[in-house]
């Protein structure tokens, strides 16, 4: 069963040089009170894994605009500029992954599978140094599997076994999110007793889920 805890405990429990699961897209479905906590300890030298770097002063972006993060795994970082200039700097490593490659490389970490066979990169610069694996007369990309220290999640609802439910497209990557993460911590709008919430409707199993955070703290 997770423990339920604040939001700034949740947060100091990350450490410098930890790797972070972000899920969200530009912002949309993420660990906003999460990300504020993380700001407000300062903690340094973070990898952030996640599909966009949002903007620099919303979503995992409010982290690199306040110089927090070293690496960054991500397919998208056209609407964060503090970003851009740290990576043109030299002052954080950036690697573009397409972001469909990224997702099931995380997906295969919390499925424990070996990696992820794809054509995309092929004869491009994203080969080099990568196992080519011929399967039928045909050539893939052998890309291995992304796992993190901690997953930060965002979902709707949690029931008291971290069961979680999510809104609209907040299910987009918290899901997956949520299974390749070592320690995962789930911000949500309500902890319910268990049986609340239907087994029909549950999408993350609560044995993935570490801590509970509310988002809105009384």
């Amino acid at each position: 069963m997770p423990e339920i805890v604040s939001v700034k405990e949740a947060a100091a429990l990350v450490k410098p040089g930890s790797s972070i699961l972000f899920g969200g897209f530009l912002a949309v479905g993420c660990t906003e009170n999460l990300i504020d906590a993380l700001k407000e300890i300062g903690t340094k030298d973070l990898e952030i894994i996640v599909i966009a770097t949002d903007y620099e002063d919303r979503g995992v972006g409010i982290l690199i605009a306040n110089k927090q993060v070293a690496k960054i795994k991500s397919s998208h970082i056209g609407t964060n500029k503090a970003t851009q200039a740290q990576m043109n700097n030299g002052e954080i490593k950036v690697d573009l992954i397409p972001q469909g490659t990224l997702l099931e490389q995380i997906r295969a970490a919390g499925a424990g599978l070996g990696g992820v066979l794809t054509p995309t990169g092929l004869g491009t610069v994203v080969a080099e140094g990568k196992q080519i694996i011929v399967v039928d007369d045909k050539q893939y990309l052998l890309e291995k599997p992304i796992s993190a220290n901690f997953a930060f999640i965002r979902a709707a609802k949690a029931d008291r076994y971290g069961n979680l439910i999510y809104s609209k497209t907040a299910r987009n990557s918290n899901p997956i999110m949520a299974t390749a993460g070592k320690i995962t911590i789930a911000e949500v709008d309500e902890i319910l007793e268990v049986g609340e919430i239907s087994p029909e409707d549950v999408v993350t199993p609560g044995v993935f889920v570490d801590y509970l955070v509310l988002h809105k703290e009384g």
